[in-house]
């Protein structure tokens, strides 16, 4: 946990004892009341997202009591987005976190044709573990926004909503890459560099159908390999993300 993240309405009010945060300020940064540490507000807008946090008393049942102020503005998300379909359960917390570390615009989930369909069932979608598993990421690399997150039931309906042209940060045409290295067109590495948006979309375990990859040339998605190799779906999300983010210009 590298930032202590607060949303605004937990300004004012203690910590309870068995907050992972307070168990971080306590027992792992060793931090007594009067001591600081950094903060950051969670999607601040105009208020400020980064800052620091102050101890202001430890009460008697462990809860934390403290203060934050502002000291500079959200680090600006980048202008990525990822649509996967499903992957298994256990698979999606990390796979979230560690797209919301990387500092994505938006992730979408579908369902596709080969993917397991019991996997949209997850209780994590719903029981706050999913917005959880962003903060988590927001967190680690020191970020006081999330990416947004969208369900779709399934790949025909999230081209046919076109989310990417409703972004905020969508200032120019985005390029639009499928990862697919069953048939593919070309290398995800040869795209000529350009600061312009791109949505991404991974294919479950199992990959695109046909079917899908007529769906996702009509919709105009060039369908591009990540190399020879069958990667794990969160795998294949994290190196298009990666490479997604370098095209654009973006780890300079």
């Amino acid at each position: 946990m590298n930032l202590i993240l607060f949303e605004a309405h937990e300004l004012g009010k203690p910590l309870p004892r068995r907050d992972e945060r307070s168990v971080h300020l306590i027992k792992v940064l060793h931090k007594k009341a009067g001591d600081t540490f950094e903060a950051g507000l969670l999607d601040a807008g105009n208020r400020g997202g980064l800052g620091r946090g102050k101890i202001e008393k430890i009460d008697i049942d462990g809860s934390v009591s403290f203060s934050f102020i502002a000291e500079a503005p959200p680090v600006p998300r980048l202008p990525v987005r990822v649509g996967v379909g499903f992957p298994r359960p256990i698979q999606i917390r990390r796979l979230l976190r560690d797209l919301s570390s990387l500092g994505v615009e938006a992730i979408d989930l579908f369902g596709t044709e080969l993917g397991e369909k019991s996997y949209r069932d997850t209780k994590l979608l719903d029981d706050g573990g999913a917005r959880a598993a962003l903060i988590e990421g927001a967190a680690q690399s020191r970020d006081t926004s999330i990416p947004a997150l969208g369900i779709f039931p399934g790949l025909a309906d999230w081209l046919k909503e076109r989310p990417w042209e409703k972004s905020a940060l969508s200032h120019a045409v985005p390029l639009l890459v499928a990862a697919d290295n069953v048939r593919p067109e070309g290398a995800m590495s040869r795209i000529t560099p350009a600061r312009q948006p791109v949505a991404l979309a991974i294919g479950s375990e199992r990959g695109w159908t046909d079917h899908e990859r007529d769906l996702l040339e009509t919709a105009g998605f060039l369908r591009l390999s990540l190399g020879s190799r069958a990667l794990r779906t969160e795998t294949a999300c994290i190196a298009a993300a990666v490479l997604a983010i370098e095209k654009i210009g973006e780890l300079g």
